[in-house]
């Protein structure tokens, strides 16, 4: 589970499950900008564009209960870029991976 159930079901009581499939949606399509976003950031040295990417990225992700998403854009967010760019592309790559199974999982939570 890539979702915590928990914390999706409060956020629906408290918003409304049709808001919250709205959120979703717009989540679904800034998520994958974002992950560019730490791509392009990487690639170019730009500490405070990577560091802002990831930080959006882990706040978005809790909003719904991405929770290992989250973790892992906190510790970007945390480190920063590292010495080694082959280790941010690693941690990426980890993170466009963790975003797919949330992101079906959020799918299938909103639209059964």
């Amino acid at each position: 589970m890539h979702i915590d159930r928990a914390t999706f079901a409060e956020l629906q009581d408290s918003a409304g499950a049709e808001f919250v499939t709205e959120l979703v949606g717009t989540f679904l399509e800034d998520a994958p900008a974002l992950i560019h976003e730490l791509r392009s950031a990487r690639a170019k040295g730009d500490a405070e564009r990577f560091r802002r990417a990831a930080h959006s990225l882990k706040s978005n992700s809790h909003t719904f209960g991405a929770t290992a998403l989250g973790a892992m854009a906190r510790e970007l967010e945390l480190k920063g870029l590292a010495a080694d760019a082959a280790a941010d592309a690693a941690a990426i790559e980890a993170i466009a991976a963790s975003y797919a199974a949330a992101a079906a999982e959020l799918k299938e939570l909103c639209h059964g």
